[in-house]
């Protein structure tokens, strides 16, 4: 891969491989969140998608995750107006809206730990949504980091 790709190629631009090497493996995607019809403001809950293993923040079967969750998010470039609905610390969304990555990101620390280090992360965090009807995800809105 080359060296600091994202600060020479657009999103547009970057290979399949260079593309997934901007996930930062924080897995706030993975959780559930709820939008105010009104103003259209995002909202991060603490509930985790069934798939996500809380203690290590990984996707439990991260090949078969479309298959498996109707509503997982896809991150691609052709849904880049949904970006919005990605944390605000999103390498997708940082880099869509001209910002760059930050320290803590693994591109540039060279550490998959470093997200977590940094408090970006959603592990030993999140609590499994299974059980938790819909009405009753506003009682688990979080605020740990800018969405």
């Amino acid at each position: 891969m080359a060296e600091r790709f994202w600060d020479t190629k657009s999103l547009e631009e970057m290979t399949a491989e260079e593309w997934e090497s901007l996930c930062d493996g924080c897995a706030l995607c993975c959780l559930q969140k709820l939008e105010d019809e009104d103003s259209g403001e995002v909202f991060y809950t603490r509930l985790a998608c069934e798939l996500l293993d809380i203690n290590s923040g990984l996707c439990r079967n991260y090949a078969k995750r479309f298959k498996l969750v109707d509503d997982c998010v896809k991150v691609r470039l052709e849904d880049k107006e949904y970006f919005h609905w990605m944390p605000f610390t999103c390498a997708y969304r940082s880099l869509y809206e001209g910002r760059g990555l930050q320290d803590w990101h693994p591109l540039i620390s060279g550490d998959r730990e470093s997200v977590h280090r940094a408090g970006i992360s959603v592990r030993g965090r999140a609590v499994p949504s299974a059980g938790i009807p819909d009405d009753q995800w506003e009682e688990h809105i979080i605020r740990w980091v800018r969405y």
